[in-house]
């Protein structure tokens, strides 16, 4: 488990005790009406935290882009202004040398002592065009490093306003999690208080994912997860050996049926707590425990991928996780190697 799975669950008899001074399930009235079930506001926010990481990751991405832009053309406007150096240093020896040699009244002597006027005036005139095409060529650079600086101070500006941009983005993002985080643990109280009464409660109805019409027939039974017990595991958890494959999950993370099928049960209390049975046409049954809510009934066809619950940390748990596992018959006992079973089907976990 995780350390930050572990800092929550160490925080769980706190939240509680809090929590369990006002009965979680009640609805609270609003000006709009009684307020959503906590398990769909926990979902409906999950969805907002996913949509502002990503909005707030585009954004990184982006400014770092610009700032990389910025640095290049900074880098071009220095090479810009070496060269215009150079320019300059060529122009000022051309003027200090005609100074030196005495302007136009030297070249007037040496006119009327050259023993060939016409070749020395031509001279002269490609002289007069060569300056000429340097005064021009300092202009293209001057004109050059003008866009340059332009194109760097836009890039930067850009660069800038994107830094800002992220900065509103995180706090947004920050407040979704902390929001998210506190629906969570009144998710898991409610769901604890089930387990306690042996009494489950009803399929919360949350908005579906959208799905392609053709998707694949077999999926993860979670997304964003850490692998953690493996089947077959010993350890003083367990009273033979583990029956399933742990995924590290955050509660409320939404549980998705790894294939269609029809609900054989849905069940609380007991090591599993709150947990649901899907049996698949393959004959094979597949199993979600520890949950914190189901969004399912008994009997009811469900689709490759469709969530079925909500992880969480209910029964014989140490922290937020989803417990699945892969049987032959709806009993436990019967399992086989999760991931293998899934490996066949061409999930890789």
């Amino acid at each position: 488990m995780s350390s930050r799975h572990r800092d929550r669950f160490l925080i769980v008899p706190v939240m509680l005790c809090t929590l369990l001074g006002t009965p979680a399930s009640a609805a609270v009235a609003t000006p709009d009406g009684p307020a959503p079930p906590v398990g769909a506001e926990v979902a409906r926010l999950f969805t907002e935290a996913a949509k502002a990481t990503e909005q707030y990751e585009q954004g990184r991405r982006a400014a770092e882009r610009q700032r990389a832009t910025a640095d290049r053309l900074e880098d071009r406007v220095t090479r810009q202004r070496e060269r215009l150096g150079v320019i300059h240093d060529a122009i000022g020896a051309v003027a200090r040398e005609q100074y030196r040699t005495g302007g136009s009244l030297a070249h007037a002597g040496r006119l009327l002592l050259a023993g060939d006027p016409d070749a020395l005036l031509r001279g002269y005139r490609i002289a007069a065009r060569a300056e000429k095409a340097v005064s021009r060529l300092l202009d293209r650079e001057r004109t050059a490093e003008r866009d340059l600086v332009a194109a760097e101070t836009s890039a930067r500006a850009a660069w800038q306003n994107l830094d800002a941009r992220n900065a509103r983005l995180a706090a947004v993002k920050r407040g979704i999690e902390t929001k998210l985080e506190s629906a969570q643990w009144q998710l898991q109280a409610e769901a604890d208080r089930s387990v306690a009464a042996g009494r489950c409660a009803g399929a919360v109805r949350i908005e579906q994912p959208g799905r392609a019409p053709r998707g694949p027939d077999w999926v993860a039974p979670v997304e964003n997860y850490a692998l953690s017990a493996g089947f077959g595991g010993a350890g003083e958890r367990w009273a033979s050996r583990h029956t399933g494959q742990d995924f590290a999950v955050d509660i409320g993370a939404p549980v998705r049926s790894v294939g269609a099928g029809r609900v054989a049960s849905v069940s609380c209390g007991g090591a599993f707590g709150i947990e649901v049975l899907v049996q698949h046409s393959d004959g094979y049954y597949s199993q979600y425990a520890h949950l914190a809510g189901v969004t399912v009934d008994q009997g009811q066809r469900v689709d490759t991928g469709q969530w079925i619950g909500q992880a969480g940390t209910t029964g014989n748990s140490t922290g937020p996780h989803l417990h699945f596992e892969v049987r032959l018959t709806p009993y436990l006992g019967s399992g086989v190697d999760p991931a293998v079973w899934l490996r066949e089907r061409g999930v890789i976990l």
